[in-house]
């Protein structure tokens, strides 16, 4: 990683920071603790100090390096609380990434009451965010289009603005947004903090920084984020209440030698260990607040096979080198993806071969295209073992014990005792065999009889996206298209909207309700495209495929809008298709004034309930 600036060259930070060193609020600090947030990503710690400095920043990272936590902290940090006026506004390429966005402001923000963040985009009614901007929010969290029509409207009120954060500025211009990114910074006030952050730096982006960012400081994080090849990635969508009986499942069904499960807490690590060894696994817990000398008897225990699982956190499980680990389990999604990398890396050792997987919830989903989009390697998603796997590896495991039991060398007493037996009784030998089985077995069914599968398809069966939409029609003046490319074809929002937008010349504005199915997409544009725009669309490629676009009557489509613009801008009155979402997020209470964006301080004044997530 390297950090400059205009004019001074300024050094990396240090591998031991903490987040107590970088001067944020408590609040902030009590938000963090509660997340499990142990010691800031690289990206954060570089970062941090610059905007809380309130200067104006580039930050150049990947995807899933804890970007957003690298402003949204620092600036909670500095927000007044008692200034229910815009104070951050956050411009994001896509909708999915603008509620992400506004959903880590309000986890970060869970200590302050008062606090109030709403997302804006478009495909969302009008009516809920004028309400949440005129009741008052201190961060606005929004996709291009949708701001911009606030601004024209004047329902977005600027003045108190302190900083503007252009998040993934790439995927913006590769959207066909830059131009509207320019105009909204021209309606900024000129005193505001830019902090630009995007993964590269095209000469389009680079020239906005250099017309609008005054001498700002740049970090650029230069991790490599790669996985060996040794290593098989797979992932399990799983609801959060699953996730025991899923992990349960894995354990038995699958064939691992030592195994590593890593989680985000403190906590919930020794909570999972007492779990697994009521189970009979041999596990124990490895987090930050371990001894170093109990850390070492630990890991000696597992390279010694006395255990074969550890329960970790990321922090406890920095350098750790076993070569019996032959499974990384992401109990827990980490922070970023460099921690996913490190964690995965501690299997698949010197060659060996290893595997990692990861519990996905619903709200977890876009993680993984994170993942592969940083990595560069697919990860493939796994099946939940089932109720006949599991009962088939138990029958082979008891077959096993019997093999194992013939071939030892002390039968001899046990042998004639059966021989006495089978001479004292007519009972036969078939029937003496099984009831020595059943003896052996105990009380405890050999067989499972669990509705888990059952359960667990029912449950993610719409993993992955919302339900089903129905048979929804155009808005007006659109109609819809069928693309002849897929999720199987490994294409992402970005790549079909940023073709549409600077391959054909249809204005991102123009771009609603995008929907990727396995075998072919479907998108909303204006019902008369011109004869060449048709068959510009018409010849397109993304990937080198061709769109091969028709227009269409109504597809009944299954599966999540993923991104798009949706930004229509037909007026308040109008129709809004796409994704339907609550207005912002409602809070009770307030507290009274903060330090503000120029100081420190502690806030004080009454303290009322913490707002409930509209999108929960």
């Amino acid at each position: 990683m390297s950090t400059e600036n205009n004019n001074d060259s300024n050094t990396a930070p240090k591998d031991d920071i903490r987040f107590e060193d970088l001067s944020l609020s408590d609040d902030v600090l009590a938000a963090v603790k509660k997340v499990g947030y142990e010691i800031p990503s690289p990206i954060q710690a570089a970062t941090i100090p610059f905007i809380a400095g309130g200067g104006d920043v580039i930050g150049q990272a990947q995807t899933g390096t804890g970007k957003t936590a690298a402003f949204a902290l620092p600036l909670l940090s500095r927000i007044q609380i008692d200034l229910p006026k815009p104070q951050v506004l956050v411009l994001a390429p896509t909708r999915e990434l603008a509620i992400q966005v506004a959903e880590a402001f309000e986890v970060y923000s869970s200590e302050m009451d008062g606090f109030h963040v709403l997302p804006i985009y478009g495909g969302a009614p009008y009516d809920g965010q004028l309400r949440s901007l005129k009741r008052g929010v201190h961060v606005v969290v929004g996709t291009p289009g949708r701001v911009m029509d606030h601004i024209d409207r004047k329902t977005l009120d600027l003045s108190e603005l302190k900083c503007l954060v252009l998040d993934e500025a790439d995927e913006m211009l590769r959207m066909g947004f830059i131009d509207d990114v320019e105009w909204i910074l021209q309606h900024t006030p000129k005193t505001r903090q830019v902090a630009m952050f995007s993964a590269t730096m095209p000469t389009a982006v680079a020239k906005i920084a250099s017309r609008h960012m005054k001498n700002p400081d740049t970090v650029v994080l230069e991790t490599k984020m790669t996985i060996a090849k040794t290593v098989a990635q797979r992932y399990l969508p799983v609801h959060r209440s699953q996730k025991l009986d899923a992990l349960t499942r894995i354990l038995e069904a699958g064939t691992h030698d030592a195994m590593i499960i890593f989680v985000r807490t403190k906590s919930e690590a020794g909570n999972l260990t007492s779990k697994l060894e009521a189970r009979g696994y041999r596990a124990a817990t490895l987090n930050g607040d371990v001894p170093q000398a109990i850390r070492e008897k630990t890991v000696h225990r597992l390279k010694d096979k006395q255990i074969d699982i550890l329960v970790a956190t990321d922090v406890a499980a920095r350098g750790l080198d076993v070569k019996r680990i032959s499974h990384v389990i992401n109990y827990d999604i980490p922070g970023d993806i460099e921690a996913y990398v490190h964690r995965v890396g501690r299997t698949g050792r010197a060659g060996s071969k290893g595997e990692a997987i990861v519990f996905v919830t619903p709200r977890e989903s876009h993680w993984l295209r994170s993942i592969e989009k940083a990595t560069k390697q697919p990860v493939e998603k796994m099946t939940m073992p089932s109720v006949a796997d599991i009962n088939e590896v138990r029958i082979d495991k008891f077959k096993q014990r019997i093999v194992n039991t013939v071939g030892s060398d002390d039968l001899q007493l046990a042998s004639e005792i059966m021989m006495n037996f089978l001479n004292e009784n007519e009972t036969p030998i078939e029937e003496v065999v099984v009831a020595l089985a059943r003896m052996v077995l105990g009380e405890t069914p050999l067989l499972s009889a669990s509705d888990l599968q059952k359960n667990y398809e029912e449950d993610t069966k719409d993993f992955g996206g919302k339900k089903k939409f129905g048979e929804n029609g155009p808005g007006a003046g659109m109609a819809r298209y069928k693309l002849q490319v897929g999720s199987r074809d490994g294409i992402r929002a970005a790549d079909i909207v940023g073709a549409i937008a600077n391959e054909v010349g249809i204005s991102g504005r123009q771009i609603m309700k995008l929907v990727i199915e396995r075998n072919f997409s479907t998108v909303e544009l204006p019902k008369d495209l011109p004869k060449q725009t048709m068959n510009k669309l018409r010849d397109c490629e993304v990937k080198g495929i061709s769109l091969n676009a028709t227009r269409t009557g109504n597809i009944k489509s299954y599966g999540e809008s993923k991104g798009g613009r949706s930004e229509g801008r037909g007026g308040f009155k109008g129709k809004s298709g796409g994704f339907k979402g609550k207005g912002g997020f409602k809070g009770k209470g307030g507290k009274g004034g903060g330090g503000g964006f120029g100081g420190k301080g502690k806030s004080g004044g009454s303290k009322g309930k913490k707002p409930k997530h509209p999108f929960a």
